[in-house]
């Protein structure tokens, strides 16, 4: 591991402890999923845009909570990164979105990517979704450290 993925290991770590110090208080997953919105855009620079969305009655992606400019409410069944993450079941980095097949274009000035899926027992319920002003802003280090924050949302 390069001294740069170690760098933002660690720093995920102290995120971590932070999260589940601030989650002792509260398991409404809601407040979970807004906190965890709140601490990784405002920890991380390059967040440009950061949220969960949740699958609805109605099989569609509805966004619940995020950070960032306005985002897309609803996203249609099988369209863009967040349905590529629930339908493949795992986290999905996207370095250029403009050349991602079927990308949905909430806010143009978004550069790429990272959708973590997010399960209750051993569904799919939903997604954590960041995005980035910068090309290539996500890989595999924050793929793995965002799948154990995401985790946290129904963990007792």
């Amino acid at each position: 591991m390069n001294s740069q993925s170690q760098k933002k290991e660690q720093k995920y770590q102290r995120l971590l402890i932070q999260l589940k110090e601030l989650f002792q208080k509260v398991d409404n997953p809601y407040s979970r999923m807004a906190t965890i919105c709140a601490v990784l855009h405002h920890k991380n620079t390059h967040f440009f845009w950061t949220g969960f969305y949740m699958i609805s009655d109605n099989a569609e992606l509805e966004v619940i909570c995020y950070q960032g400019p306005l985002a897309c409410m609803r996203l249609k069944k099988n369209t863009g990164v967040c349905w590529s993450g629930i339908n493949s079941e795992k986290a999905i980095i996207v370095d250029d979105v403009h050349s991602f097949p079927g990308h949905i274009a909430c806010n143009p000035l978004s550069k790429s990517e990272i959708v973590i899926p997010l399960c209750k027992g051993k569904s799919i319920v939903g997604v954590l979704d960041i995005d980035s002003d910068q090309f290539a802003a996500f890989d595999q280090t924050d793929a793995e450290m965002l799948t154990k924050i995401v985790n946290l949302v129904y963990e007792q």
